[in-house]
């Protein structure tokens, strides 16, 4: 896969913008990110039974499975915050009239604290958009803006775009995303906004997406903890005019390809950055019976805090894997399972068949050195395999959370 550049505006017939209205000190704290047609779109939200009130605004306004744009604000969850609802709406309302667009073509998603009302500043959210929605780009900088308004605690901004050829067409994919922490996703994405000029039937685009986000979102974890404004969102618009993909022939899985490539990389910044983070983990689970059973162990073991710590002490202590593994609720059976640490400094085998080997504890220490580090787990048990991502835990991420809100 070969990166462009563009972000969500690689896309034909795609703008975007962000600013700073206020709901943050300094920091741009709004985006919109507009189709110039309306687009057909499909979204993944959260599995957390408290959810979000945008959520539920977006969930409406996405039924007839088309949305033209979708505004962002940082710094405010809007999630168990009085008149949340209201605040999400009118949200959408401010954005519709600014862009002269149906207010049910608007999707609407926010990220910050938990609890905290709107209200006081919507003036501000007001103004914000209309200066916004008369100053979106379609190119690399809308997105670029964008993808800054969408950040809390990431200290990297992430967007990214790829193109295919379908039908003879070139075709783009786009996205930003957010997270840092809280960052545990069981079902989609922090938060996280494609764009593609792609012609494809609605049911399609959301089969595709979805397996896209199993297979890239849904197998990170920073912290263990599932968001309650966890949502993704694509919008395809149609504008590389290529023949529309209405069955899973050829061009349709190439188009899944690109998109669940694109869907890894955006994943894997997230854990890379997160809260703290000094390393990237990597697990990868081969031989296994099954993919099902490869993915339970792989995000068990980059799930434990055990393990993340170790990580970051560059300690192998192999023993917190197949631990990891064990309560993973895979069934297995451990007497087969052996376990190396990789990077670019090498590997060193440190179980086999379910027991200690002796191994050369400095090479350990110059193998889990680098910034990303592959734990290989060997079940013997088939031909399955899978790879989830993580990072170490550290001091700063104590620090960080413990006060996140004041």
């Amino acid at each position: 896969m070969q990166i462009i550049p563009g972000g969500v505006c690689a896309a034909y017939g795609f703008s975007a913008g962000g600013l700073h209205c206020g709901l943050k000190k300094a920091r741009n704290d709004l985006a919109i990110i507009a189709s110039s047609v309306p687009a057909t779109a499909a979204a993944v939200y959260t599995r957390n039974v408290v959810k979000a009130a945008p959520l539920h605004i977006t969930k409406q306004h996405l039924t007839d499975g088309t949305l033209t744009a979708v505004v962002v604000n940082s710094g405010n969850a809007n999630a168990c915050a009085p008149q949340g609802e209201e605040n999400a709406l009118a949200m959408c309302a401010f954005t519709a009239e600014s862009l002269g667009i149906p207010v049910d073509q608007v999707a609407v998603a926010s990220t910050g604290v938990i609890g905290v009302s709107m209200t006081p500043k919507m003036d501000l959210v007001q103004t914000g958009i209309a200066k916004l929605s008369g100053a979106l780009s379609a190119d690399a900088a809308g997105s670029d803006a964008a993808a800054k308004a969408i950040m809390t605690t990431d200290l990297t901004q992430k967007e990214a775009a790829v193109a295919v050829t379908l039908g003879g067409k070139t075709v783009h994919i786009g996205g930003i995303t957010k997270g840092s922490g809280m960052i545990h996703p069981n079902m989609g994405t922090m938060l996280c906004f494609l764009t593609t000029d792609a012609a494809i039937d609605g049911a399609l685009l959301d089969q595709a997406f979805k397996h896209a986000v199993d297979h890239s979102f849904n197998r990170i974890s920073v912290d263990g903890d599932s968001s309650t404004n966890d949502f993704g969102l694509i919008l395809a618009n149609g504008a590389a005019k290529n023949p529309e993909i209405q069955t899973e022939d050829a061009d349709y899985h190439t188009f899944l390809a690109a998109l669940t490539d694109l869907c890894v990389y955006l994943a894997r910044m997230i854990a890379a950055d997160g809260e703290g983070a000094t390393h990237l983990i990597t697990c990868t689970v081969k031989n296994a019976p099954d993919v099902e059973t490869a993915t339970v162990i792989a995000k068990s073991v980059i799930s434990s805090s055990l393990v993340k710590a170790a990580i970051f002490g560059k300690d192998a202590n192999w023993g917190r894997i197949l631990c990891a593994a064990g309560y993973s609720g895979a069934d297995f059976d451990p007497e087969r399972v052996s376990v190396s640490f990789a990077s670019d400094a090498g590997e060193v085998l440190v179980c086999e068949h379910g027991r200690g080997l002796s191994f050369d504890e400095a090479l350990a220490l110059q193998v889990l050195t680098p910034h990303e580090i592959e734990i290989r787990v060997d079940m013997a048990a088939g031909d399955a395999s899978s790879t989830c991502w993580g990072c170490d835990l550290t001091y700063d991420y104590v620090q960080i959370n413990g006060a996140y809100r004041t």
